[in-house]
């Protein structure tokens, strides 16, 4: 499950990337959050994060605020997830950029927990990663591209 920081990161890059497509000014932290419905207080910390990522910059002065400097098309979903809430994978033994083998694992050759979840996990990151920015920005229903139907409130 994703944080509730991640989501309001997404939010966040949402509103940047569509003011980007706008007018291209930059937007004072309040107005981040009043757009993103995200708490200021929340946004003071992800916003430097994604500033150190170079996924957004930052103004001074009179028209200073947030903007997003990285073309929506090239900031893949992946990306923000494993920067704000760390590696992906279910088990450290799937992490491709923090692998570490498991302590209670005598063989991942023939481990069937690995097996089993590092299917599943391929499958959930190649999809992942193939979704941007701009896709939160313009579709309604991403994951009917991959044939599935929306999603409704169950899990």
């Amino acid at each position: 499950m994703l944080t509730q920081k991640t989501k309001y990161a997404l939010k966040a890059l949402t509103v940047l990337a569509d003011e980007r497509a706008q007018d291209g000014t930059a937007l004072r932290i309040e107005e981040i959050a009043e757009r993103s419905g995200a708490p200021k207080r929340f946004l003071e910390h992800i916003l430097l994060d994604l500033k150190r990522a170079g996924l957004i910059g930052s103004r001074r002065g009179r028209n200073g605020g947030y903007e997003l400097i990285k073309d929506p098309r090239r900031v893949s979903l992946a990306e923000v997830l494993r920067l704000i809430d760390g590696p992906l994978a279910p088990f450290p033994c799937l992490s491709r950029n923090a692998y570490q083998r498991c302590e209670d694992c005598k063989d991942e050759v023939s481990c069937s927990v690995r097996a089993v979840f590092g299917g599943f996990y391929t499958t959930y990151i190649l999809m992942l990663e193939s979704l941007t920015l701009s896709d939160l920005m313009r579709e309604a229903r991403p994951l009917e591209r991959f044939g599935l139907p929306g999603l409704g409130g169950g899990e």
